[in-house]
């Protein structure tokens, strides 16, 4: 017995020194690098490189025929990566030369990335890529797959062409990153795209229908004689100044500022971040595109705001999208912000935190508030996740709290298999506002199932009537009745159910797949058991080989109507009761990757009391890498007979300038009859040092008789820098 027991630890043990010798690794290295796109330093020739890449997209068998060599070293303070690409063919494709254009910097052009779970929980990480004409585009991954492309930091890339060998050199500091220097093995995947086929390779194979960044999808590679805190800067400070000058037309004021502004970020550990703003300043941020909206509830838009950004999926991720307790773009909305402070990352390998406060400043008719949340995050075991958090909103008069306020307290769970296959969620939460109590809660349930060929979804949910998120995104619990010109809160029961199928033919000569059901059905009840919506859609979509497809929708929907609806805007609205809403639409996408893109869709169908129309084109051009323009026009005839009729319009047109890499012009029009806006937009954006910025932005606004309503001028600079 003690032998046949001897044989099985020596068994176990050999085997896991085997385990430990198939890992990769990244080794430590004194070596001086020049990160030039050349890879001509003796190091390259001495490390091992990584294993044959896999393809991924559009065929996912197999070792990538065309192969990407790839190999990496850290300092003590710095990860280098290089790669090399063996691409068929000589040219090379760029399709945008803006920085974190995740689309057409990235997946549209020839390009190299990877990224990075240091903790290697599968929960949040890094993504950094590069395109062949030295674009970067980085971002924050969180819920395995989704990608805020709104954060960046400083780190380095250079490529370069040799034949069709194309070469890209990155260098990553550890300073960036949150990661345990007792955990020595981290979750990576290196990617290949090449924007000319529309292909992608990466380390670790992956079916197509999961994206080549999937964190579940990552190979655990070692990382020899991690720092225990990275040598760079612990501190960045990136002051600014801000002066304007904004005139309202119609109410004949002017107003000029210069505001200055500071944001700071310093690393109290390898883990741990503290960020802090005052008086800060967000002229520079993108503006939100138009959307014709002709359903009865809001949408929401991304949060691109930099203090937000660090470690953004703690405090995003609250709840559910259409039921989320905090919507940050909500904090400031009203007013400016006097200043923020945010602490989070991780306090031990299992267990994140996120703490925040902003204030606001008083303004005329508008309080001063003080925003706070607080976000703690514990892996339990591997694939289960739980999630605490408070949020708060509290009125404030100088230093002193006010008695009004909403608070938002709650508890999430996570799971995720170990085959990959499933992933479920629940949450529950309670409001507590000032003289409200009872109906304050908020349940959900979650499941999903994913395959090569099914994707199967499946949800129950109850929001109670006094559920209320100040600062939480809630659209369906606030129903406007356009006779009394009121917003009426009523709670409501939900479920929805998704099914997907897909077949990928193996000898089709132009398809590429077929989803041949994609079927959608949703049921929303009141509190009181009241059927109030029945929701149905059904999509069959077929994809060719140069990726084009075309898609045919129908949409159903029984609405049982408790307050008056006003689409048209005419004063005239829809009444109460019980309608039928059947639709088909027809619609045809391009091959995204041509320099001439376009997208077109047609649709007929009922609309409560009457019938609607509606056409969609999109029609791009790329002048690579140098330009591009993109415009896009939605027309919709609704009809509504006694109630009368309308047509909206919606244009939005997109024009950008590359200069290099590092100066750019972006220019946007947009025209919206529905929301009476004619609006332009255009900023001259230049990069003088890594994340130093000039902005120059002008806005012009018109109303939809194109009558000048306001306009403003603003010039931002700001400086980064790492002590």
């Amino acid at each position: 017995m003690k032998n046949i027991i001897g044989c099985l630890l020596l068994f176990v043990y050999f085997q896991q020194i085997g385990i430990a010798e198939t890992m990769p690794s990244i080794s430590h290295q004194k070596a001086t690098i020049t990160v030039d796109g050349q890879l001509t330093e003796d190091i390259w020739n001495t490390l091992p490189a990584f294993p044959d890449f896999h393809n991924h997209y559009p065929i996912d068998s197999g070792l990538a025929s065309k192969k990407t060599i790839v190999k990496a070293f850290h300092d003590g303070n710095v990860l280098y990566i290089g790669a090399i690409y063996q691409d068929e063919s000589v040219d090379d494709r760029v399709s945008s030369l803006k920085r974190d254009n995740f689309q057409d910097s990235f997946n549209l052009s020839d390009a190299f990335g990877l990224a990075i779970d240091p903790y290697n929980e599968k929960n949040n990480g890094y993504f950094f890529g590069v395109n062949i004409g030295e674009t970067q585009i980085d971002g924050l991954i969180s819920n395995n797959e989704n990608i805020n492309d709104s954060w960046s930091n400083i780190w380095y890339a250079k490529t370069s062409m040799k034949g069709n060998q194309k070469i890209f050199e990155m260098a990553i500091p550890f300073r960036i990153l949150n990661f345990d220097p007792n955990n020595s093995t981290w979750g990576i995947q290196f990617f290949t795209k090449d924007g000319k086929t529309n292909t992608s390779m990466t380390l670790s194979d992956i079916e197509r229908n999961f994206r080549y960044y999937d964190l579940r999808y990552l190979t655990d590679i070692n990382i020899e004689q991690l720092p225990q805190q990275s040598k760079g800067g612990r501190l960045t400070l990136i002051p600014s100044v801000t002066a304007s000058y904004q005139k309202d037309v119609v109410e004949e004021d002017q107003q000029r500022m210069l505001k200055p502004s500071l944001d700071m970020q310093y690393n109290l550990s390898s883990s741990l971040r503290l960020d802090a703003t005052i008086n800060p300043d967000f002229s520079q941020v993108d503006v939100d595109q138009q959307v014709a909206n002709l359903d009865r509830f809001a949408i929401n838009f991304p949060e691109r705001r930099n203090f937000f950004l660090e470690n953004s999926d703690l405090f995003a991720g609250l709840g559910p999208r259409q039921v989320n307790p905090l919507y940050s773009r909500l904090i400031g909305a009203d007013s400016d912000l006097l200043f923020g402070l945010k602490l989070s990352g991780n306090v031990t390998p299992s267990t994140r935190i996120g703490i925040l406060n902003v204030q606001s400043r008083e303004e005329e008719n508008v309080a001063a508030q003080n925003y706070g949340v607080l976000v703690g995050q514990q892996t339990i075991t591997e694939g289960l996740i739980t999630t605490g958090f408070l949020v708060n909103r509290q009125q404030t008069d100088g230093f002193k709290l006010v008695n009004d306020y909403n608070r938002v307290t709650g508890l999430n769970f996570t799971y995720r298999s170990k085959n990959k296959k499933w992933t479920a969620w629940s949450n529950y939460a309670k409001s507590f506002s000032n003289g409200v109590k009872g109906n304050n809660n908020f349940y959900n349930a979650d499941a999903e199932y994913t395959t090569r060929k099914t994707i199967w979804y499946g949800r129950i949910r109850r929001v109670e009537k006094d559920y209320n998120t100040d600062i939480g995104f809630v659209p369906r619990l606030y129903n406007y009745d356009a006779i009394n010109d009121e917003v009426v809160k009523n709670g409501y029961n939900s479920a929805f159910s998704s099914l997907q199928l897909f077949h990928y033919p193996k000898k089709a000569k132009y398809i590429d797949s077929y989803r041949y059901l994609l079927l959608n059905n949703g049921v929303f009840f009141n509190t009181e058991g009241t059927l109030t919506d029945l929701n149905t859609f059904i999509n069959n979509a077929m994809w060719f080989k140069n990726l084009s497809a075309i898609y045919l929708n129908f949409f159903h929907s029984y609405a049982n109507l408790q307050y008056a609806f006003d689409p048209l805007g005419n004063d005239n609205p829809i009444l109460p009761g019980k309608y039928q809403i059947a639709t088909f639409r027809f619609g045809y996408k391009s091959s995204p990757n041509k320099k001439l893109y376009t997208h077109s869709s047609i649709q007929y169908g009922a609309y409560y009391t009457g019938n609607r129309y509606r056409s969609f084109v999109e029609l791009g051009y790329r002048m690579l890498p140098l330009a591009s323009i993109n415009a896009s026009y939605e027309i919709n005839r609704i009809n509504l007979h006694e109630l009368g009729k309308n047509t909206l319009h919606l244009l939005n047109f997109k024009g950008e300038v590359f200069f290099s890499n590092t100066l750019n012009w972006t220019s946007y029009v947009q025209y919206n009859t529905q929301n009476n806006k004619f609006n332009f937009n255009t900023r001259l954006q230049w990069e003088y040092r890594p994340l130093s910025y000039v902005y120059l932005v002008f806005t012009d606004s018109y109303n939809k008789q194109l009558d000048r309503q306001n306009w403003g001028v603003a010039l931002k600079v700001n400086y980064r820098l790492n002590i």
